[in-house]
């Protein structure tokens, strides 16, 4: 050790030793949680938290003037003392698989993007640094689990916010839009039978190897590398959703229900993460983003959200797999108690509610206290970071370990807590 190292060392040390607090947290084990997987549900707009997971008492934006609070009734979940919105009916009595972290705030502000690449990220926008994903930094830590399949994948649409950031290609994701085709580019054309595509990777191979050392052509090499890996019919087959009993699909209700079930096939073959996006089509007319008239028809999005999640939790019951899997129910902020000039709600970043299911954790229905109108944390608030620190734990990864950035240590999280009571 030199001296400067030494000096740090020591230094740090009787910082510890002057704050008892500081050096039982230093001292505290990290939580470990077992699960192999996770879905993570991507609801893009801004899902309000009060009309969902973190209801109050009715409003009513109909009346001059405005009344805040819910839109909706409230019902009782299987856990006594929580309760969710009347749309949430079948999660509700699953509520001891979930819990709705009710707390979560950041100061990214109300713009969509900004806030849509912090809740995937953990980390704001920072000079030419790219930070990768909650899927790309679980794809790096745990790599897939079957050879046959990606570590990572997007049902949705690609964005930067999803991507691997610094860590490089090769920890992507693959997307797809079509849950009956599958991803686009990865079967063969009839012609090409796998010998002569053996034939095609020897013939590139010295043309790749007399290529400059740039960084860019290597993460497209690596992506080329994986793109013909996964090729063919094996890979192929983890999409056809006909071979699952006509019952169980319509279990899962409409097209968002089909690409959870998706979800379900893909965790089976061995997928670590796979982003799943809610409303591409928006079926409601605007989506999450429930401005003005938005808010007349949000209760389509909240049943489609509560039919599809309900069958997802126990077909993965059924299966044997839920406490293998996470399930993450993501969006960029929340929605005031207030009502805007339309009947609708505005943007809230101080608190809304994001979403953790099954997982091996010990779930509680909700957690966290917000105020009367679901408008700022009262009791237990949940950083962003903290809840990515909370998925990382849960899957076996050490939300404190760092990673590296053009020789730059780069910790996984930007000094996320796990939340402690959801582990045993």
């Amino acid at each position: 050790m030199n001296r400067r190292d030494f000096l740090t060392h020591t230094a740090g040390l009787a910082a510890l030793a002057a704050c008892p607090r500081a050096l039982a947290a230093a001292a505290a084990p990290m939580p470990r949680g077992r699960a192999e997987h996770c879905i993570f549900l991507w609801l893009g707009g801004g899902m309000s938290q009060i009309d969902t997971f973190d209801p109050k008492k009715r409003g009513n934006p109909k009346s001059k003037p405005s009344l805040p609070g819910t839109d909706y009734d409230v019902i009782d979940t299987a856990v006594p003392g929580v309760r969710y919105t009347e749309h949430l009916a079948q999660t509700a009595r699953l509520a001891e698989h979930v819990t709705a972290v009710r707390t979560v705030n950041h100061k990214l502000g109300i713009e969509h993007a900004l806030a849509t690449n912090f809740v995937h990220t953990g980390r704001p926008v920072s000079g030419a640094t790219i930070y990768p994903s909650l899927g790309s930094v679980v794809a790096h830590e745990r790599g897939a689990a079957s050879d046959n399949v990606p570590a990572y994948m997007v049902i949705g649409y690609p964005s930067v916010s999803r991507g691997p950031g610094f860590l490089g290609a090769k920890h992507g994701y693959v997307y797809l839009v079509d849950t009956e085709s599958g991803p686009a580019g990865f079967t063969p054309p009839a012609d090409i039978d796998p010998e002569r595509a053996a034939f095609r990777q020897r013939m590139l191979a010295p043309l790749q190897g007399r290529a400059p050392d740039d960084p860019m052509l290597r993460d497209y090499e690596e992506a080329q590398r994986e793109a013909l890996r996964l090729a063919g019919p094996r890979f192929m087959r983890n999409f056809q959703l006909a071979e699952e009993p006509g019952s169980l699909r319509q279990r899962y209700g409409g097209e968002f229900g089909q690409r959870c079930l998706l979800a379900r096939r893909l965790v089976q073959a061995g997928v670590r993460f796979i982003e799943v996006s809610h409303n591409l089509n928006f079926i409601n007319g605007a989506g999450w983003d429930t401005h003005n008239a938005g808010q007349l028809n949000q209760h389509i999005l909240i049943r489609e959200l509560d039919t599809a999640l309900s069958a997802l939790i126990s077909d993965l019951a059924d299966k044997k797999l839920l406490d293998r899997t996470l399930i993450a129910i993501g969006t960029e902020f929340g929605r005031p108690g207030q009502f805007d000039g339309g009947g609708g709600r505005g943007h809230q970043s101080a608190a809304f509610s994001l979403v953790l299911a099954g997982g091996g954790l010990r779930h509680r229905g909700a957690y966290g206290t917000t105020d009367d109108f679901s408008n700022k944390p009262v009791e237990r608030a949940v950083s962003v970071p903290d809840f990515h620190a909370t998925i990382y734990a849960a899957l076996g990864i050490n939300p404190a370990r760092e990673l590296v950035s053009a020789s730059r240590p780069v910790p996984i999280t930007d000094g996320g807590k796990p939340i402690a009571a959801l582990f045993a």
